[in-house]
């Protein structure tokens, strides 16, 4: 790892990548002689205790101590504090005083990705999290006729669901998303015919990588984009092959099986890039796996960073086509109040607030933004183990959002969007209407 700089250092936070791939990143003594460091300049802080449950298990396992002090944790209780991380990233962006170049030198996000791909490494996973994780090998069930009939049935079905509790550990009341009767991909038809229409900064075509959810739950939030897009005559394509973008293998500590990821994706979206094409997603937590976790894996590999360089979010891009004078602002439907959720994995980007400020732009609207985690957090809600926390984390959100009395919630995340759902249902007996904010930019166009 680089030398931190001296104290004082004004330079803004860095990250370092990611050495996994050389033996000593699997050196358990020297990573719990890491983590005992960082626990206790997290101890002496104490900041982040409002973030996720990791920070909270901390502070209890040393406060219970004999000696009050993190030498006084027992190492096999660190996992207790690892399980709890779901690698949402906002320790490190929004709160941590500690990170790099500053010399304590903390990237608290990183160290428990490094606990789990050891933990992996040796026990090899656990039955569902590899099937949770393998969403390809789960999407292909969607579009094949009474299949997904019948699964998406069977996963209503209460009977099924605490078969599937007890056998998996997926809880029974944790909401699953169903399959989708046609993927995107199958039914996408790119539409290059537009003439391009490039702006200062956002080139004049962009090329989606429909990410698992959308490809294979819902299909109709990529059409979505596609009509945006097509309302505007830029040109759009999809990437010729496709699969996870390796965020679920990330969260279990599999990295090999995101490396087998990134050697089918990268080739593919690294062409589109050269050939000038703006890369995006709808979710964004595929949107940082390309531009901040495999960049930080493949520092030195070209088409990793030439598809970093590429990528957008979305709505960054819809915000920038509008600077450039180069999107239509023919509105014509009101939508009324939005609830709007940012997504964890939207803030970190850095991005600023590209959603909110779009949708403020529509006439007849009002948004409410929340910022705080939903507690979805990947596959973190649906676990047996952490559902019931999960709403717990949720619940500030549930009751803000619900308190705008709003026509539309909306979340980049559509999982997350899923979970708000259900938690303000659950709260408040409320049914607004969900609708990812790309949905709701196509319902304001009228098209």
């Amino acid at each position: 790892m680089p030398t931190p700089p001296k104290e004082g250092n004004l330079e803004a936070p860095t990250r370092y990548p990611l050495k996994w791939r050389e033996e000593s990143y699997y050196d358990k003594a020297a990573l719990n002689q890491e983590l005992e460091r960082v626990f206790d300049v997290c101890h002496g802080c104490r900041r982040c205790v409002s973030l996720c449950d990791s920070f909270p298990t901390l502070f209890d396992l040393i406060d219970e101590s004999e000696t009050l002090e993190v030498d006084g944790v027992d190492k096999a209780d660190y996992k207790k504090v690892v399980d709890q991380c779901y690698l949402c990233d906002m320790c490190y962006v929004a709160k941590c005083p500690y990170v790099p170049p500053h010399p304590f030198n903390v990237d608290f996000p990183h160290l428990m990705l490094q606990y789990k791909a050891i933990e992996f490494k040796e026990s090899g996973g656990s039955v569902r999290d590899k099937v949770l994780s393998s969403t390809d090998g789960l999407g292909h069930m969607a579009g094949i006729p009474l299949v997904t009939e019948t699964i998406n049935a069977v996963n209503k079905w209460s009977p099924a669901r605490a078969v599937a509790e007890k056998a998996l550990g997926i809880h029974k009341d944790a909401w699953l998303p169903e399959f989708a009767s046609k993927k995107f991909r199958s039914a996408a038809n790119p539409n290059l015919s537009f003439d391009v229409k490039d702006g200062k900064r956002t080139p004049g075509k962009v090329a989606l990588f429909a990410t698992c959810y959308v490809n294979y739950n819902e299909p109709g939030i990529g059409h979505d984009f596609v009509a945006v897009l097509e309302h505007n005559e830029v040109p759009w394509t999809v990437a010729e092959k496709e699969v996870c973008c390796g965020m679920p293998k990330l969260e279990q500590g599999d990295l090999d099986g995101v490396d087998r990821l990134k050697r089918i994706n990268i080739p593919h979206l690294a062409k589109l890039a050269r050939e000038g094409y703006a890369l995006t997603s709808l979710v964004p937590s595929c949107t940082l796996m390309f531009k901040q976790e495999l960049p930080l894996m493949y520092p030195e590999d070209a088409d990793v960073q030439a598809v970093k360089d590429a990528f957008w979010d979305p709505f960054d891009y819809l915000v920038q086509r509008t600077k450039d004078g180069l999107l239509k602002n023919d509105f014509n439907v009101e939508l009324g109040t939005i609830a709007y959720h940012a997504p964890c994995h939207g803030r970190v980007q850095n991005i600023g607030k590209k959603t909110e400020a779009f949708l403020k732009t529509l006439p007849g609207v009002t948004v409410k933004t929340t910022e705080r985690c939903s507690g979805h957090a990947g596959t973190y809600g649906i676990k047996k183990e952490f559902h019931e926390k999960s709403m717990k984390i949720g619940r500030p959100v549930f009751r803000q959002m619900n308190q705008a009395e709003p026509d539309y919630i909306s979340s980049d995340c559509p999982l997350g969007g899923q979970h708000i759902a259900q938690g303000i249902e659950q709260n408040h007996q409320n049914n607004p209407d969900l609708a990812h904010p790309i949905s709701l930019v196509r319902k304001a166009y009228g098209i």
